[in-house]
Parts: structure tokens; C-alpha cells; sequence
């Protein structure tokens, strides 16, 4: 008896353990990049996830988490179908899932954690870099709190719902409708074709604990002033402010300390910086900042963070042109346009290794600007944009009916018709991605909208826009269906280039405004091996060699010093990377083939500058 007891012992746990290991696998139907195939469930994004407003001590929740997809009227479900690898979308490969869901399903997780022992006294705050699209979070049972957005970070305080010691059980509940609601969602479509992409739902962006005390940092407002050598930090703390606590902020240039003051919370301060070194695409300066609290003298909160002094303006050039400053010198951006899609993690990189060389080839090809195209990118491709010296066109991710903005329906013939919901899930959504990624100086200009998917109160939009952050270029719509509004009139032409015309604008559209070539080129190599489809690969114009394509590329680019003559101001081309069916990518979809050598496209854009 014993002996067969010792057998059944034996066999459960070494099934227990294949399970264990069958747990979470890496799906290998389609091309993946190389970091894709290092991923673990142990060391998917490690690195802290705020780098603007860092803090000492956190908690990673990345890795396996518990999920179920169940109908979106149910309650939790008693039994969850397997584990999923946070923080990768459901549809996604390397999520170990791959598992499409619709607007009748709810997608649920769960995962326990333990708070350290030294976090004792604080309050615990629980941070998301972004959920696609709804989502509702309990602790132990208790709801924390409701998001609607996919592309903006946001945080709960889970205090209250902690219990006293052991294990805390972590649910959330999320609903996408995708291309069947009106909230923003960039290019995922219910049904992937030509230039829309597969869907993206839940959790895509890092999960992290932290520790906070009653009064606390919740955000930091970085303004540089070039011209007066003024930088402004305003510390913003979601509670009632008091006379007990006072702010001190210290700047630093490496380890020296350039500035110094005290103050007020919630309140603008501004230290001066003595013969400022000023940042950009060549000499890329960040200054470090500390941030701290204090309670009658004693510290009560601190981050870490860093600005740069840059400005970015609009101004006449010799030439009688409008033209794009930046710090009060004219410079010619010529950019890509960069979707930030994966082939194993969709909108989610493998690694911040991954996430850095998109703009490591960008850069290193002559590019001194990126157009981030209908998707918002976690804070550290901001930050490596700002350390690398980066400009960054930054797009409203399009909704409601954006793949049919040709049709008659809800249109008057230029915009679209939303209704008032719809009009303010927009608007909420685009002030908070605005606010949440202020900070970063590598971004220079707002795109509300794209090509008019999605377009409506054009005027109010833009100039809303411009209100609301002055500190940057507004730039819209990108792509047509202009109105006198905004900084710039962009046009698209594929291959082209070309550039606005007054012969077809109202001059009340052109006067005033930069003229700028907002998409061009889309030239297409397919690279046998390194598709994401079998067929129906597909680029503006297609090519099979190489050097051909060099060529063609080339021939594009030595038409642009002319147009600058007239008038261009900047020029984006199309793309960074291949992206499912579209083969128009510097490099293929997986990273692994650069298609033009990045010296010989550096010199080529060379001729631009």
C-alpha cells in the first residue's frame, strides 16, 4: 500500500510540474523578433515604468497572471482558463493566450501579492501603465475603481482594501468593444485588413505597487523657458493642501547642484539655470531634478526626475517662409512615421531593449523626428526619445467610425458627427494624454487628428488643444480636410513628396501656417521569411532588390531641398517598421532585416539638412 501510495505521489507532482511548465507557452504561429524569443515569465520589463517621476522603493507586477474570458454580463468567474503573461495583450503571441474577444465577453485577471514588511504606515498605490479599454479593479473583493482609456497611465489607492497581513488577492475586469464602440483605438480593427491591424484588449502596458505617504507627490508639471533661463516645476499632490508642507527642488547638471528652491505644493516654482545647456537631436542635455516633501521640516516624499531647456516655436524665415524653431533656430525635422507595432506583443515590445532600437535605427539613419502614429507608447520610449535626442510628433489615436470616414454616414461631407458622449470620451481622453506626457521635451507636437478619421468640431478640437498645453505645435488635422486653425497645413502624398498648395487651399487656411509633408514614400520591400502574412503584402510601390529600393528611395529624398525652397518645413516617411500585411518599413515587422543601411540612408537624408 505504502509502495503504490508513493507511485501516486510521485506521478501527481511530476504532473503538477509539466503543468507548471506548459503553464505559460511563447506562441510561435507567426515571425517574432529576437527579444520576443527571450522573454520570460520572470523578466518581462523589469525596468521602473515612470521614469519622469521615479520612486525608491515598488513592486513589479508583471508576469503570470490567472485569466478567464467569460460573457460580459456574468460575474467573476469561479474558474479561470489558464495564465496569462502580463503585461501582453490576449491577442497577443507572447501573452501565451492568442485569444481574440468581442464586445459581448469580458476579459478577467487575477494574481495574489504580499506587501513588504517595510512598507508598513504607507499608503500602497496601484499603478497601471494602460489598459485597452475599460477597466475595473478589485482588491480582496472590494472595488478600487474604474478607468475608460487605453492609452493613458492611471493609479488607485488600495489602502482601505488591504487586509491585515498574508496574501491579497488582485482582480480586473476588462471590456474592449474595439472596432464596435467609439473610444479611441488607433489602426485595431474586429477584422484586420489592408492598413487596419489586429485587435488590441486588456492589459498592455507594465503593473506596478508603491508605497506613498498620506501626502504625496501624484505628478510633476516641467515647464522650460529658454529665452528668460527659467525652468517651472509645479508639485501636484491630489490632496488638500496645508501650511505644514513645503516643496524643495534641486536641479542638477550631473553632480552639481545648478539650482535650488523652496515652496508651496500644488504651486508653479521656478529656478533659474545659469548659461543653460540647451537640448537637441545633437546634443541631447537633461539636467536631473529631486523633488521633495516635508512635513515641519521632515521628508515625507521624494522623486527622482529630469527636464531639458527647449523650446519649440513657429517662426519667419529669411525667405519670407513659415518655418519650425527650435530654440530659436530654424531646423528642417524630417521624420518617420512610427506605429510601435510587434509581432509577439502587438502593441507591447518584448524588452525596453526592443522598445529603444526602433529609435536607435531612426536615428542612426539621418532621422531627427518621429511622427507616433495613432498610438501612445509607454513613458520609457518617451524617455529614450528624450536620451537620445529625438523629436517627437505625438497623434490622438482615432475612434468612433474611423475606418469608414469615406462613407455619407454622419458626415456633412469634411466632418464627422459624434455624438455627445462620444465627443467627450474623446476629449477626456486626449487631456489626459496630454497631461500624463507634458513632461517629456522630446515631444514637440500634438496631432488631434489624422486624414479625418474620425474628425469633428475641427476648429474647437485644435484650438482647445493649443489652449490647453501652449507650450507646444499643434498640427491639425495631419493628412487634409484642412480648417484655419492650428500651426501648421500637412499634407499626404504617396510616393511624392510634395507639399500644400495655395492654388488649392483658401489663402485664411495657408497664411500663417508651416507647410509640412505629414506621411510620403511607402516604399515596399517584402523580405521573404520575415512576413507576417503568406500574400497580400503590400507597400505603396513594391519593390524585390535592395539597391532598387535605395535608389527609389533616394530619388525621393533629393526632391526635398527644392520643396524646402517653397516653403516645406518638415517631411515624415513611410515607415519605421513593416507592420502586418504592410511591407513599407525600414526594417521588417520582426527587426531582424534593415532593408537600407542606415549609413548610406544617413547620408542620403544628409542633402535635406
Amino acid at each position: 500500500m505504502r509502495k503504490s501510495i508513493s507511485i501516486v505521489f510521485i506521478a501527481l507532482l511530476i504532473l503538477s510540474n509539466a503543468r507548471a511548465q506548459d503553464a505559460w507557452q511563447l506562441n510561435t504561429d507567426h515571425i517574432l523578433s529576437k527579444w520576443a524569443k527571450e522573454v520570460t515569465a520572470e523578466n518581462v520589463h523589469q525596468e521602473y515604468p515612470r521614469p519622469h517621476m521615479e520612486r525608491e522603493k515598488w513592486m513589479n507586477l508583471n508576469g503570470l497572471w490567472e485569466y478567464a474570458i467569460a460573457d460580459s454580463r456574468a460575474d467573476k468567474p469561479e474558474e479561470f482558463d489558464g495564465e496569462i503573461l502580463v503585461p501582453f495583450a490576449v491577442e497577443s503571441a507572447l501573452s501565451g493566450v492568442k485569444k481574440r474577444i468581442n464586445e459581448r465577453q469580458m476579459l478577467w485577471y487575477k494574481r495574489s501579492f504580499t506587501i513588504p514588511g517595510n512598507w508598513k504606515g504607507k499608503d500602497i498605490q496601484l499603478n497601471f501603465g494602460a489598459v485597452d479599454w475599460q477597466a475595473t479593479v478589485y482588491v480582496n473583493g472590494v472595488k478600487v475603481g474604474m478607468h475608460q482609456g487605453g492609452y493613458d497611465p492611471f493609479s488607485f489607492d488600495i489602502t482601505n482594501a488591504l487586509t491585515s497581513g498574508g496574501q491579497q488577492e488582485l482582480v480586473v475586469a476588462v471590456w474592449d468593444p474595439t472596432s464596435n464602440g467609439t473610444q479611441a483605438r488607433g489602426k485595431q480593427i474586429t477584422k484586420p485588413h489592408g492598413i487596419w491591424y489586429t485587435p488590441v484588449s486588456g492589459i498592455w502596458q507594465t503593473v506596478w505597487l508603491e508605497p506613498v505617504a498620506k501626502q504625496a507627490f501624484a505628478s510633476l508639471k516641467i515647464t522650460p523657458d529658454v529665452d528668460n533661463n527659467q525652468v517651472s516645476v509645479a508639485a501636484l499632490s491630489k490632496h488638500m493642501q496645508t501650511k505644514a508642507y513645503q516643496v524643495n527642488i534641486q536641479a542638477y547638471d550631473g553632480g552639481k547642484k545648478v539650482a535650488e528652491i523652496n515652496g508651496d505644493l500644488n504651486k508653479q516654482l521656478s529656478l533659474t539655470i545659469k548659461t543653460p545647456k540647451l537640448w537637441s537631436p545633437e546634443q541631447p542635455f537633461l539636467y536631473d531634478l529631486k523633488v521633495t516633501l516635508k512635513k515641519n521640516g521632515k521628508k515625507v516624499d521624494e522623486v527622482k526626475s529630469y527636464f531639458a531647456m527647449r523650446k519649440i516655436s513657429v517662426g519667419v524665415g529669411a525667405d519670407g517662409h513659415e518655418r519650425l524653431y527650435l530654440n530659436n533656430k530654424e531646423l528642417f525635422q524630417l521624420g518617420t512615421l512610427d506605429q510601435g507595432w510587434w509581432p509577439g506583443g502587438l502593441y507591447t515590445a518584448p524588452s525596453d531593449e526592443a522598445l529603444k532600437y526602433d529609435i536607435e535605427v531612426t536615428k542612426n539613419s539621418g532621422f531627427n523626428m518621429i511622427r507616433k502614429h495613432v498610438k501612445v507608447e509607454p513613458a520609457r520610449w518617451y524617455y529614450h526619445c528624450d536620451k537620445m535626442g529625438m523629436l517627437v510628433w505625438q497623434d490622438m489615436p482615432n475612434g468612433d467610425k474611423s475606418a469608414d470616414w469615406r462613407g455619407p454616414s454622419g458626415y456633412d461631407g469634411r466632418e464627422m458627427t459624434r455624438t455627445a458622449q462620444s465627443a467627450q470620451q474623446f476629449k477626456d481622453e486626449w487631456k489626459e494624454i496630454m497631461d500624463d506626457f507634458y513632461h517629456f521635451p522630446s515631444i514637440v507636437m500634438w496631432v488631434p487628428f489624422n486624414e479625418a478619421w474620425g474628425q469633428f468640431n475641427s476648429v474647437e478640437i485644435i484650438n482647445w488643444t493649443m489652449k490647453h498645453d501652449p507650450s507646444r505645435l499643434v498640427n491639425g488635422p495631419s493628412g487634409g480636410n484642412f480648417f484655419a486653425a492650428g500651426h501648421t497645413v500637412d499634407q499626404h502624398q504617396y510616393p511624392g513628396p510634395g507639399m500644400p498648395d495655395a492654388n488649392n487651399h483658401a489663402p485664411n487656411i495657408m497664411n500663417g501656417r508651416v507647410l509640412v509633408l505629414g506621411e510620403f514614400g511607402g516604399l515596399g520591400l517584402p523580405v521573404k521569411d520575415h512576413l507576417w502574412q503568406k500574400d497580400k503584402n503590400w507597400g505603396y510601390r513594391n519593390y524585390d532588390d535592395r539597391t532598387v529600393l535605395l535608389k527609389n528611395y533616394a530619388k525621393l529624398i533629393e526632391k526635398i531641398p527644392a520643396l524646402r525652397k517653397k516653403g516645406l518645413a518638415a517631411a515624415i516617411y513611410t515607415q519605421t517598421t513593416d507592420v502586418e500585411g504592410e511591407v513599407n518599413g525600414l526594417m521588417t515587422y520582426d527587426r531582424e532585416v534593415i532593408k537600407m543601411e542606415p549609413e548610406k540612408v544617413k547620408s542620403i537624408n544628409s542633402r535635406v539638412y
